[in-house]
């Protein structure tokens, strides 16, 4: 059996989502996690609202949340563990918890800090996100170079997919962006409903927030690998690839291919939504791509995998 899991970031989460894995864990949503948190998990991803949901203090926690159980109760029900596991940004929380690295509660207390840290610093500078279409990551990242030249700041945040590649950048940076995209030679800009510019030097000081709470969290070593957002490569140090993420780019696309190179050719995207089930086929040609997004889906893949 050779597979790997994938687990989705900020920008899944919908009112009401996994009711049945929450309703078959309550154990992940009750006391314990509301104490960590703060605030009541269950009844805000049962009930919203949704504007509340998105915020990303609140979604980060109950995205992770959510990944994190649909994995526990497939990992109950396939025969053997995968042999790879990677996450779109703060979905690479739930790989290292998912991979024994980091327990539930600790996870959590992570991704609940990280989402403060991250609001707090997009709310106190005026920057966003734009999606270019149809660029490839050598040509945005040059176009960024030109903008810093020219004294703007405007930064290559996610390479998603080949085609897929968003961009960090001050509200004028990108406004800048949008209005000139034809003359600059991407097909489309597209500005992103997003708080501020994640994943660029416009999160040093989220970063320096959660180092904080990153040395004092124990970790173990992961018990199959997982490959960082920074690197794109496997790595045995949790911690500082954590650290590293909230200002270097996701390098999803290149860490999809690193693994599809490793002999792995089958992907499962746990979670909500099918994000990173859209990456994997988009950037892994003839990959075997499965979703997990219910019980019902984990019992499903499980036994395909077991047969495999």
């Amino acid at each position: 059996m050779n597979y790997a899991v994938l687990f989705p970031g900020q920008g899944s989460q919908a009112v009401g989502m996994c009711q049945d894995v929450r309703a078959a864990r309550p154990d992940l949503f009750g006391d314990a996690a509301n104490t960590t948190l703060g605030w009541n998990l269950n009844e805000l991803i049962e009930n919203g609202p949704q504007e509340i949901l998105t915020e990303t203090q609140h979604a980060q926690p109950a995205l992770f949340a959510t990944s994190y159980a649909l994995y526990d109760e497939f990992a109950s029900m396939v025969s053997a563990p995968p042999r790879a596991a990677a996450g779109h940004s703060l979905g690479e929380y739930t790989a290292f918890a998912a991979a024994g690295a980091l327990s539930y509660l600790d996870g959590l207390a992570l991704v609940a800090k990280r989402g403060e840290a991250m609001a707090k610093c997009a709310a106190s500078q005026s920057s966003g996100m734009a999606a270019l279409l149809g660029m490839d990551a050598e040509t945005a990242e040059s176009v960024a170079e030109r903008r810093r030249a020219d004294g703007g700041k405007l930064y290559v945040a996610n390479l998603n997919a080949p085609g897929q590649v968003v961009v960090a950048g001050g509200s004028d940076d990108i406004a800048w962006l949008v209005e000139n995209a034809r003359d600059l030679g991407v097909r489309r800009a597209i500005a992103l409903d997003v708080a501020g510019g994640f994943h660029s030097p416009f999160m040093a000081d989220a970063a320096h927030a959660l180092d904080e709470a990153l040395r004092s969290t124990e970790f173990a070593p992961a018990q199959f690998d997982v490959y960082a957002n920074a690197t794109a490569q496997a790595t045995t140090d949790a911690r500082q690839t954590l650290s590293d993420q909230l200002t270097a780019p996701v390098r999803f696309h290149e860490t999809l291919l690193n693994i599809a190179d490793a002999g792995i050719k089958t992907f499962v995207h746990v979670g909500p939504g099918d994000v990173t089930a859209g990456l994997a086929k988009r950037t892994v040609p003839g990959s075997d791509v499965k979703i997990v997004s219910t019980i019902e889906e984990a019992r499903s893949v499980a036994e395909e995998l077991s047969v495999q």
